[in-house]
């Protein structure tokens, strides 16, 4: 017999795994990047991801379903796939646009399931609640991004000094 909750549990689940893809990815970002300012932005969003993470596990609990604990094999092959292409670069550009890269990916994921006319009011609304963290961070990393690229059009030869 299917549970009533299935596919609220189901959607809540994805949005936990792709949550705790991000919190690792921030943490990993933290790791990588030689700025201290960043390691610090980057340390505050992999705990807020974690408290995003830790908030749809519980709603997950009180629909009477087992939580997603862990991050997808996917998300772990490409962020090694990432550490070798930093390594190979050693430029703090790409470890902002490989975050920024990673919030595009979590937005659209939020917004999908905001979007799934299946999901019961109440989830929709935790899920609303947990998107605003989102897309705090995504615009956050978006404007990081094309601060850094502005930076370096200004410093370029385009624009002498």
């Amino acid at each position: 017999m299917t549970s009533p909750n299935a596919h609220d549990i189901k959607v809540l689940n994805g949005l936990i795994e792709t949550t705790l893809d991000s919190a690792d990815g921030y943490r990993e970002a933290a790791a990588e990047t030689e700025n201290a300012a960043y390691r610090g932005l980057f340390e505050q969003r992999s705990f807020e991801r974690r408290r995003v993470a830790d908030d749809l596990q519980g709603t997950v609990r009180t629909l009477g379903g087992e939580p997603e604990d862990d991050g997808s094999i996917l998300a772990k092959a490409h962020r090694a796939f990432l550490d070798i292409k930093h390594a190979l670069l050693r430029d703090e550009q790409a470890v902002v646009n490989t975050v920024e890269q990673g919030e595009d990916f979590i937005k659209a994921r939020f917004e999908k399931a905001l979007e799934d006319s299946d999901v019961s009011a109440t989830t929709r609304e935790t899920i609303r609640r947990a998107y605003g963290t989102v897309r705090e961070g995504h615009d956050q990393m978006r404007d990081l991004k094309h601060s850094r690229e502005g930076r370096a059009d200004a410093d370029g030869r385009l624009y002498p000094n």
